[in-house]
């Protein structure tokens, strides 16, 4: 293949990934006209408009979205057949990586990760980005992160995934306020706390739908944070993940964990990437830091 033709296909890379034309110029170091010339030689050559404009950004159509990651995987392998294997050295690293995570995957699993980071001699610009469940894909195709980790389960063949954690429901509530043994009247006559779903954790409103308990909820919030402080002055009970439960106890000692009288059981923390072949050294090197870092000694089973 021509070089020209090698430039073309990176541009609409990157354009994909950018949907602007003033940003994917900036990012190839050429000017606004080379990239809007190169994109009609691209709309010529796969007869498709590829981009249209709306408002601010270029949406890609459905025949772009199609070519992008076969694209992105061949480029992605040219470039590493080309450089050099050795180049990259985890210590000393300073480059910009992201990580995709829910509010409670940040209270849960940064500390572990930045310490892995501190361990391993190494200082990138790590940033991380809020995503709600049904945009990781779309997050990790374009490259506006490198890595997520959720409870959902996306089934694309665009992605990698590895199961990390297990994750077990339990009630939470504060000790001047805890609750009977465990059965099926534990919650009778108490009021929960709910929240959003957008990350990912579907099940506590599934059980609370499922056994009649959405009556007795009395707030309803979209982030985990400022859960623990409420339980610790009310008598309220929040549904939520037994790591983060053991979390939220360490910060507030107060709270009190029980056991949920029916099966609590959801789809586990996975996380993602982009598939093998589109990883670059610095993306692989963080992918085995996370993995090490939030997994330690529990069972992974490689997915894709």
């Amino acid at each position: 293949m021509a070089l020209a033709d090698l430039n073309q296909l990176r541009t609409f890379v990157v354009l994909y990934e950018l949907r602007s034309v003033t940003a994917a110029a900036e990012r190839l170091h050429v000017t606004q006209p080379t990239v809007s010339y190169t994109l009609r030689r691209l709309r010529e050559k796969f007869g498709d408009e590829l981009f249209r404009r709306e408002g601010h950004d270029m949406v890609p159509t459905a025949k772009a979205t199609a070519l992008f990651a076969p694209l992105h995987e061949a480029l992605a392998q040219i470039d590493e057949t080309v450089s050099d294997p050795e180049a990259f050295e985890p210590a000393g690293f300073s480059g910009e990586l992201s990580l995709g995570l829910t509010s409670i995957g940040e209270q849960t699993f940064l500390p572990p990760i930045m310490a892995a980071l501190a361990r391993a001699a190494s200082s990138p610009h790590l940033q991380v980005a809020r995503l709600d469940s049904d945009q990781v894909e779309d997050g990790l195709i374009r490259g506006t992160i490198d890595l997520a980790m959720t409870v959902s389960m996306i089934g694309s063949p665009r992605l990698w995934r590895t199961h990390v954690r297990a994750v077990e429901y339990v009630a939470l509530s504060s000790g001047q306020h805890p609750l009977p043994e465990t059965g099926p009247d534990m919650f009778a006559g108490r009021h929960f706390v709910r929240v959003s779903a957008r990350g990912g954790h579907v099940f506590p409103l599934q059980a609370l739908t499922e056994h009649g308990l959405m009556p007795q909820v009395a707030l309803t919030v979209e982030e985990y944070a400022t859960v623990p402080a409420v339980l610790e002055a009310t008598d309220l009970i929040v549904l939520l993940p037994r790591h983060v439960a053991e979390v939220f106890c360490g910060w507030f000692p107060g709270l009190r964990i029980a056991e949920l009288p029916w099966p609590g059981q959801s789809t586990p923390v996975s996380l993602y990437t982009r598939r093998e072949a589109s990883l670059s050294p610095a993306q692989r090197w963080f992918r085995s830091v996370v993995l090490d870092a939030v997994a330690a000694g529990e069972y992974r089973t490689r997915q894709r």
